[in-house]
């Protein structure tokens, strides 16, 4: 099986990437509530909603969109929260009780069409042609478009403005490089606040990858390229920071995740998604923060992007019912309404224009989608990627060349199935 894996390039106006969140614990998500429905066709169910949520304001904004198309349609549907998405849907199909609608980031697309878990749905979309080609493309698995991209995301440089005005640092001091960024890390490096945090994690430390020229896979996907010289200089260049103490892993500052760690001030800026907008208005409202381009590496400009789709399980009784639930959550209004809650980029064209007229803060997200590298879709890659994220928690001591050895020979394994 091979799946569609694409770099995604500039937009005409603004976007082309997304929102990955990937959610941590355990359990099934939902009880068994009976009888669901007769038949696919027919419907009539209540529907089940199972998502990875990057805080309270996601979870709302789901939760008031789905109510929403519950009242008009006269469907039953609940929305619950995961703790640990993938393991919760493993664990649904296992025991022949998915959620009806979830998340599936790309990691894991190809597994779930692989065994037959997930309805390839795209096609009978009416909003199908409104999508971004480039995030068809990222779900879609042997020519079969499987499922809608709820929006996406790239990472940028989330910056404290109070912090960063007392540490006497102006609009000219934004670092653009890497040399730049460790110096200013170093200035806002004061008391009990750390200048740069990150979560302890490829999604936020493989930044510096494409920054440095390198990648996890090659171009083409066939190809691991974990165990390169751009890859061991960008690990090196963060345990450098690191061992200076200008930066930390949000987990070793108490939070659980970057967005946490920068709206409680333990540090001065964060390498996060535009998805922090939401956390920080409805957690952090008093904390006030503005947005830069990731600094450029040896190589040049580089950031990862993200997406998720609304999947819809094979199994469900009630399909007819969840398509047109998607429909709804991917309608551009109801994008629009979710970027306005929780700071996601919507993936319809159609919103495009009133996105970015409406959101110059989130400009440089925007603009890191003109080179905005995906990481590894195939399938399989999810559990190299969570390897990886293990080692990459002991990398302030580790050896980092070890560890992109390891990981390099269990990347080159799934690419060479």
């Amino acid at each position: 099986m091979k799946t569609t894996h694409r770099a995604v390039p500039g937009i005409a106006l603004a976007l082309a990437t997304s929102l990955a969140l990937a959610a941590c614990g355990g359990g099934s998500g939902f009880e068994d509530s009976g009888d669901s429905g007769d038949s696919s066709s027919e419907g009539g169910g209540a529907l089940k909603v199972l998502i990875g949520s990057s805080g309270d304001a996601e979870t709302k904004a789901v939760q008031d969109a789905v109510a929403a198309w519950s009242e008009e349609s006269g469907t039953e549907a609940s929305v619950q929260a995961a703790t640990d998405l993938p393991q919760e849907l493993s664990q649904g199909f296992t025991s022949n009780n998915p959620p009806d609608v979830f998340y599936v980031s790309t990691d894991t697309l190809a597994g779930f069409a692989a065994n037959g878990s997930l309805l390839a749905y795209g096609d009978q979309l009416s909003n199908a042609d409104d999508f971004y080609p480039t995030l068809v493309d990222a779900f879609t698995v042997d020519d079969q478009f499987y499922c809608a991209p709820k929006d996406f995301s790239t990472l940028g440089l989330v910056i404290n403005t109070r912090l960063w005005k007392e540490a006497g640092l102006t609009d000219a001091d934004v670092p653009t490089t890497w040399d730049e960024l460790e110096t200013v890390a170093g200035t806002l490096t004061r008391g009990d606040v750390v200048g740069l945090t990150f979560g302890p994690e490829y999604q936020r430390v493989g930044s510096f990858f494409p920054q440095a020229g390198g990648a996890m896979v090659s171009e083409d996907g066939t190809e691991a390229t974990v165990d390169s010289p751009a890859n061991l200089e960008a690990l090196e260049f963060v345990q450098g920071m690191m061992r200076d103490g200008v930066a930390a892993y949000s987990s070793d500052l108490g939070a659980g995740w970057g967005g946490e760690a920068f709206g409680k001030e333990l540090a001065a800026m964060t390498i996060e998604g535009n998805w922090i907008a939401g956390a920080m208005e409805n957690d952090f409202p008093k904390v006030d923060y503005t947005v830069a381009e990731l600094p450029e590496g040896p190589a040049g400009k580089g950031t990862l992007a993200f997406t998720n789709c609304w999947g819809i399980a094979e199994q469900s009784d009630n399909q007819e019912d969840a398509i047109s639930l998607v429909e709804a959550l991917t309608s551009a209004d109801q994008q629009l309404a979710f970027a306005d809650a929780f700071g996601v980029i919507p993936s319809v064209q159609s919103a495009a224009q009133e996105y970015a007229d409406g959101r110059p803060t989130f400009q440089p997200f925007v603009d890191g989608a003109e080179y905005a590298q995906n990481p590894p879709s195939q399938e399989g890659a999810a559990d190299v990627i969570s390897d990886f994220n293990a080692q990459l928690e002991g990398l302030q001591d580790g050896d980092p060349e070890a560890i992109l050895q390891s990981v390099q020979q269990s990347m080159q394994a799934v690419v060479g199935q």
